[in-house]
């Protein structure tokens, strides 16, 4: 594995991950999608080096690619679709109804965490 891939992977998680500590649903969506590409680079990473292709009688299976890795990296991609898509519907709502996008606390939550009834 390269060295290279190692410190993108760790880039993209880390500025996702600061990305969604932010209050604005744009910063937060940004985040995510940049999670889910440093997810799908860590799996690809992960199956090692390339080999032939998996097909019956076709290689020896020393040679063949492992195709885990790439099936779970098809199904990262797809979840995070279905998420980026999720948080736009939430980004889009929140922008009707307050017309910005930054993430308001919750009253009831403050309440609760006080203690006060």
């Amino acid at each position: 594995m390269s060295i290279a891939l190692l410190f993108t992977i760790g880039g993209l998680t880390t500025v996702g991950l600061y990305l969604i500590t932010a209050r604005s649903m744009s910063r937060i969506l940004l985040g995510f999608a940049l999670l889910g590409h440093a997810a799908v680079l860590a799996l690809l990473a992960s199956g090692g080096p390339p080999g032939a292709a998996p097909i019956t009688n076709q290689s020896t299976p020393a040679e063949i690619a492992n195709p885990v890795p790439q099936a779970l990296a098809l199904t990262a991609i797809v979840i995070s679709f279905g998420l980026t898509l999720f948080l736009l519907a939430l980004a889009r709502r929140q922008q009707v109804l307050s017309g910005d996008d930054l993430v308001e606390d919750d009253l009831e939550d403050h309440r609760i965490a006080e203690g006060t009834t």
